[in-house]
């Protein structure tokens, strides 16, 4: 029986590793992949001095600033310094912007306005009782 049982499992295994197609892709696609989530993130992050981005490259080039354009094949980035480089997607390691969502933005004023609120309430609240 368990002889039985265990040919059956491993017949079962063999059929899903044979039918699963083949997950690994070239090199090419795989840029081509990298490269399109990079420009998607670019494109969600935005261009102007609100796009703060912090870059590091593939050959270990580290660039921080703001996206100041972005097109098809490749972006800029100005620094600090005002100095701008032209950066191709395929050539970015990791990307990581500063900037908050305007969801983000809303959600920090209400919380700040309830935070004053519930403040001032308090205040109101004890000086009424000292009194």
């Amino acid at each position: 029986m368990f002889k039985k049982l265990c040919s059956v499992v491993i017949s079962a295994l063999l059929l899903q590793a044979a039918a699963v197609p083949a997950l690994a892709g070239t090199k090419a696609e795989k840029e081509a992949k990298r490269a399109e989530k990079v420009r998607t993130q670019l494109v969600k992050l935005g261009t102007g001095k609100d796009a703060r981005i912090k870059l590091e490259l593939r050959d270990k080039t580290k660039l921080e600033g703001f996206v100041s354009e972005a097109g098809v094949q490749t972006f800029a980035v100005t620094d600090a310094a005002g100095k701008t480089t032209a950066v191709q997607y395929g050539d970015v390691k990791k990307a990581r912007g500063n900037n908050l969502s305007t969801g983000a933005k809303i959600a920090i004023g209400i919380g700040i306005g309830v935070g004053v609120t519930l403040l001032v309430l308090y205040l109101v609240y004890l000086s009424n009782e000292n009194s």
